[in-house]
């Protein structure tokens, strides 16, 4: 019989390859450039929803975080008003934004009549997400605390105004992209702003009678009705809107038999247009 050959017990060890150990990363262990990478990666994926809201011309931006936080608003009108906001000066870059409102967790763009959402939505979902990436404050002022705030020398009327507008009102008006500004209480008269998608809305009037007036009337009885406030730059465009009205209703329309040719009802419309223009920055 022959001998049993002897296997060095090694040889019965399976053999694997070696692998390299992979450390486990911890946010303290990453160097800052990879961090602010990671950072923007993440924030290159956000989802930014949008909703409808009653005007047409204003779209609600929903980026998935934090805007102002609970209980913050801040509207621009302009690029020169937006120089203390980053993310709004870069919004007013976009051609055709009129208005930008930051709400706790939302951004209103409001735009004008002639140019459309698509042409619009990606340069807004792309300046939204590289500002977010940056971080960056939405603000780079301190707001002043919020216009529904008790102050110790409220009345109670003032309180319960204050109160129903901050529970009942504003939530309410900014799921619509809109938020809602306390100016004061004079002789049963609440004045309140509207602001955001609100403003421009062209059911802003049935919003303030219908809604918001029957409730504040109906729980607290010293309220006699609500006055609408308007910027001095509001106020005089609606001015300068009611001349241009009343002239175009006095105008003696073109028909065959009349002796004003088209070009000249073109002529008068620009004179009127050029008048009304020169009275708005005149007054401003």
């Amino acid at each position: 019989m022959g001998v049993a050959k002897s296997w060095p017990r090694s040889f019965f060890k399976p053999s694997f390859p070696k692998v390299p150990l992979i450390p486990i990363l911890h946010e303290k262990s990453l160097s800052p450039n990879l961090t602010r990478s990671l950072e923007f990666q993440q924030v290159r994926t956000m989802f930014i929803q949008t909703e409808t809201t009653p005007n047409q011309d204003s779209l609600k931006f929903i980026p998935g975080v934090p805007v102002m936080g609970e209980g913050g608003t801040a509207e621009f009108l302009s690029g020169h008003s937006a120089s203390t906001s980053p993310l709004a000066k870069l919004l007013f870059r976009i051609e055709g934004v009129r208005g930008v409102f930051f709400g706790p967790d939302f951004i209103t763009i409001s735009k004008d009549q002639d140019t459309p959402w698509q042409l619009m939505k990606p340069d807004i979902y792309a300046n939204i997400m590289d500002f977010f990436a940056t971080g960056q404050p939405i603000v780079t002022e301190e707001q002043p605390p919020s216009d529904t705030t008790i102050q110790e020398g409220d009345s109670e009327v003032v309180q319960m105004i204050k109160e129903l507008l901050e529970t009942r009102v504003r939530p309410a008006i900014q799921e619509d992209g809109g938020d809602i500004e306390y100016r004061g209480f004079e002789n049963g008269i609440v004045k309140l702003k509207l602001r955001g998608s609100c403003r421009t809305c062209d059911s802003s009037v049935v919003t303030l009678k219908n809604g918001i007036e029957n409730m504040l009337m109906h729980y607290i009885p010293e309220v006699i009705s609500i006055q609408q406030v308007l910027d001095k730059e509001e106020e005089v465009g609606q001015q300068e809107f009611e001349k241009l009205e009343k002239r175009l209703t006095e105008m003696e329309f073109y028909d065959v038999g009349n002796t004003h040719s088209p070009l000249k009802l073109q002529l008068w419309l620009s004179e009127t247009f050029c008048m009304a223009s020169d009275d708005l920055y005149s007054n401003t």
